[in-house]
């Protein structure tokens, strides 16, 4: 009779090749950030595709982020610097992987906005405007664990939601489109919160 042990999780002296060829074979990420407010909104956000995320060390990651309703992680960011993204196997040997740090904002208007996008091989979205910023990441810790209690799914593919609401916000408003929705919806965290930084119009 084999004797299975147990999960041991350990931490990492950074992103390894391995570890990163682990990552590239996730289906999506999430990344956690909190105000420093006692009462403020902890906020989870599920990221996706996993093209979006690039490993560019040992100890720095970028993700691309996009448009969206909220602008939580942004305002967290901007305002304390604290995140950690976590990764779990939805296929395969159960593991989580979680890679806590301090993040930074680049803005899509930041000079080295498009030097960092031509360090990594995001996938580009179909919409390029509906780039937003990308959210760099000095990783301090990298830690895994076990994984047990994640369950066993199947990538289907990638939702068009994005790109068909993007597109139909610029065939209907214009060029400015979706900047305006970003001034309207961005702007402050739930919490009020400085957000999404963009010239007035």
């Amino acid at each position: 009779m084999v004797r299975k042990v147990p999960f041991v999780g350990k931490v990492y002296d950074g992103i390894d090749d391995h570890l990163r060829r682990w990552i590239a074979s996730q289906s999506l990420f999430f990344v956690g950030t909190a105000p420093l407010e006692g009462d403020g909104h902890v906020n989870v956000s599920p990221k996706g595709p996993i093209e979006a995320l690039c490993v560019l060390d040992p100890h720095t990651v970028a993700y691309l982020d996009m448009v969206g309703s909220g602008a939580e992680t942004i305002a967290h960011v901007r305002e304390n610097g604290r995140i950690v993204i976590m990764l779990c196997a939805f296929q395969g040997p159960p593991r989580i992987v979680r890679l806590h740090g301090r993040g930074e904002i680049v803005a899509a208007a930041d000079p080295r906005f498009e030097e960092l996008i031509g360090q990594c091989a995001f996938a580009e979205p179909e919409v390029p405007e509906t780039r937003r910023a990308l959210v760099l990441v000095d990783v301090q810790r990298v830690a895994d664990s076990c994984g047990y209690g994640v369950p066993l799914m199947s990538y289907e593919g990638r939702r068009p939601h994005l790109s068909l609401w993007a597109a139909k916000k610029l065939r209907v408003g214009g060029s400015e489109a979706l900047l305006d929705y970003q001034r309207e919806n961005n702007a402050q965290s739930i919490d009020g919160l400085p957000a999404v930084d963009l010239p007035s119009r």
